[in-house]
């Protein structure tokens, strides 16, 4: 009878110990995932970039097959499972910047523009308005179209002139000027900029995938407005023919208490585009971009050949 009592007891001790092993360990796990969720690692709209568009071939020419390639859906997946490399291919050549030949600037007047942040296992990423901006340059290089990013911080020189943040525009114009007379070469640019509006006014799905909406934002009150909006007609219409209900047009300001230029006298080419809004994700937003991207070099290549 004491035996039996002795061989119960290890029984239920071995029990007990098991159970407390078992709730110790599943704490962990819990413990784990959690802090790998709210962790937060810092990773600049560059390197969101290469996780993007890793994997996306281009044509070497604007005048051949336009985008053939570029119809692959993305997913946080993939960002999680590509690898960082070099933007442009090995076998692409590079932009030379010494030969002072760039065609495309582009800017971000407001910087500092979020889109929706992205939880991932071991980060939340929040891209800006700039992440649109890489996204164009590697294709615009890609097809032989070198490409500027103004990549100078329009808060640093805002607060450097004691200006309020509705100067932003006075600020983007300073570096523009400074690209144009460093590079002369420059002819087209563009100022991306992202909507306040809240996800079911920025959102659209074509063909089953889902697409940060697009508006074109046209100052009426500078020299160039009637070349301006011929130009961003173009792309617009470019936008509509492909890409049903994407583009929410183009958005004419001017009058008491607006800007009314947005550097738009600057040159006939000058383009001011909201890609989506506050609450668009990163791939919404790379969707656009590309859009975007296939039908401004369409209408471009037409206008330099």
């Amino acid at each position: 009878m004491k035996k039996f009592t002795s061989k119960g007891k290890r029984k239920k001790k071995f029990k007990y110990k098991l159970f407390l092993f078992l709730v110790v360990f599943i704490l962990m796990v819990v413990s784990t995932f959690k802090n790998l969720l709210n962790s937060s690692i810092k990773i600049d709209d560059k390197n969101l970039v290469k996780f993007l568009l890793a994997d996306l071939k281009y044509d070497n020419s604007i005048f051949g097959e336009l985008f053939h390639n570029i119809k692959k859906d993305y997913s946080p997946v993939d960002l999680l499972s590509t690898n960082y490399y070099d933007l442009v291919p090995k076998k692409a050549k590079k932009v030379d910047k010494k030969n002072d030949d760039y065609l495309i600037y582009l800017y971000n007047t407001h910087q500092e523009e979020k889109y929706a942040p992205s939880t991932f296992v071991e980060s939340e990423v929040t891209p800006s308005v700039m992440m649109s901006s890489y996204i164009l340059k590697d294709v615009f290089n890609k097809n032989k179209l070198p490409t500027l990013v103004e990549e100078r911080s329009m808060k640093e020189l805002l607060n450097k002139n004691h200006w309020k943040y509705y100067k932003s525009y006075d600020a983007s114009r300073i570096y523009l000027e400074d690209s144009q007379n460093t590079h002369s070469s420059l002819k087209y640019f563009i100022d991306v900029h992202r909507d306040s509006l809240t996800k079911e006014k920025t959102t659209v799905e074509i063909n089953g995938k889902s697409y940060a909406k697009t508006i074109f934002l046209l100052g009426m009150e500078n020299p160039n407005y009637q070349e301006n909006l011929e130009f961003i007609t173009k792309i617009n219409d470019k936008l509509n023919e492909k890409y049903p209900n994407l583009s929410k047009g183009i958005y004419k300001k001017g009058g008491e208490g607006v800007n009314g230029v947005y550097n738009q006298d600057h040159s006939k080419y000058t383009i001011l585009i909201e890609i989506g809004g506050v609450d668009n994700t990163t791939t919404e937003v790379l969707n656009s971009t590309l859009a975007f991207s296939e039908c401004f070099m369409e209408v471009i290549a037409v206008n330099e050949g």
